[in-house]
């Protein structure tokens, strides 16, 4: 741990095996010769006696400095602690969503730095280029031919692929500053901790490279697939029977890259929170996915349409005004041509881009982090590490060189 946020130790992977340092319960049996360490005076076998009128069990009292937020399991266990935006134990769909957001909330000044900085950068490099090296959409014809309409479908298909390919390009740089920084600003809210940006940037910057490598490598795993799976129908000529081709080999190209992704989703926070390498957090990621895709892919899919409604939401108004100040686009998509949009266009949608990044992204990052710990919790128990990392009275102390990085 030493100067991470804490909790989280360094290229381990406690699900191995029990470590050596780990308490077991005392076995029943004595080793041959040994001492007994069992009483002589046992009682008789079946003939124990219950308790005669017990009288009411008091309530038990929290220990002091426990969150007011104090959860049971209904069993008359001990309150489950929580320093920070979520309970120390196995987390809830909406226990997940709503810890992204709580932490929003309370380091919203470092959060909003955070992402403001990132979406107006990536913002005005997304309208530039879109507006000077983005080529033009292919001219249609008004009245194709079945032949010549399948060509045009194969043609726009390749015009989107390389128009997308900038734009890819400005994303993977916003999520890779966002995720960097954001990981540390949520780690600190599970323990409770403040936070400001420069010890955001002074945590995440000696794993920056790696983090980089990790960034680059998962969209071009992905693009490697989409490739395998649409090159034998692109490279036809176009009739039915090659645009059947690439359809279907791109629906199992999507297939396979949902699939890598949600095995791997968890590979940032263990690259950023245990010092992993690149190879050895998706090793990691995928470990921790095994057995429970279904749940992660589904909580993943419900936060990318949660995220997906609030862009569409608060970008739904620019879009409309910007289309009734540039009347040129609006002109394009009347007459069926292609719309050639204006500064004005690009600039006031882009003004809505930048407000729905600033909200989604600390969201979509928490829930992303927020996922790694639950996972940890259920299968390492890691909530006892993080209770004993944010000080939580009973459980001790961390241990010596692993007492978390205070600001």
């Amino acid at each position: 741990m030493n100067d991470t946020p804490g909790w989280a130790s360094p290229g381990s992977s406690p699900s191995d095996g029990q470590g050596a340092d780990v308490p077991r319960p005392a076995e029943p049996t004595d080793a041959p010769g040994a001492p007994s360490k069992w009483s002589a005076n046992q009682p008789p076998a079946a003939q124990w006696s219950p308790p005669t009128a017990p009288g009411p069990v008091p309530p038990a009292t929290p220990a002091p400095g426990w969150n007011g937020d104090r959860h049971h399991d209904g069993w008359g266990r001990p309150p489950v602690a929580k320093p920070g935006v979520i309970p120390l134990r196995p987390l809830g769909v909406g226990e997940i969503l709503d810890g992204a957001v709580s932490t929003l909330r309370a380091h919203w000044r470092t959060v909003l730095g955070i992402t403001l900085t990132v979406s107006v950068i990536t913002q005005i490099g997304d309208i530039l280029l879109q507006r000077y090296l983005v080529p033009a959409p292919p001219r249609l014809s008004a009245d194709p031919t079945p032949e010549e309409a399948l060509q045009q479908s194969v043609a726009s298909l390749k015009s989107s692929l390389i128009s997308l390919g900038p734009t890819t390009l400005i994303t993977l740089i916003g999520t890779f500053v966002t995720t960097a920084l954001l990981t540390i600003v949520v780690s600190r809210a599970v323990l409770g901790r403040p936070v400001t940006l420069s010890d955001a940037w002074r945590e995440a910057r000696p794993r920056l490279p790696q983090l980089l490598g990790l960034t680059l490598l998962l969209p071009v795993l992905s693009a490697a697939v989409m490739a395998i799976g649409l090159l034998p129908g692109l490279l036809l000529d176009g009739s039915p029977a090659d645009v059947l081709l690439t359809a279907l080999g791109g629906i199992a190209a999507l297939v396979v890259i949902v699939w890598l992704l949600v095995r791997f989703s968890l590979s940032y926070s263990a690259l950023m929170l245990e010092r992993q390498g690149v190879f050895a957090s998706l090793k990691r990621s995928a470990k921790l996915v095994q057995g429970a895709w279904w749940r992660i892919f589904g909580i993943l899919t419900l936060t990318m349409l949660l995220m997906f409604i609030i862009s569409m939401i608060i970008a739904v108004p620019f879009t409309v005004i910007a289309f009734a100040v540039d009347g040129d686009g609006l002109g394009g998509l009347l007459t069926g041509t292609a719309p050639e949009f204006g500064w004005a266009f690009l600039i006031i949608t882009g003004i809505g881009a930048i407000i729905a990044a600033s909200i989604t992204y600390p969201i979509s990052s928490g829930v992303s982090v927020l996922l790694y710990v639950d996972q940890r919790i259920r299968r390492e128990a890691l909530d006892l590490e993080l209770a004993r990392a944010a000080g939580v009275p009973g459980y001790g102390s961390s241990p010596p060189g692993d007492t978390p990085s205070r600001s």
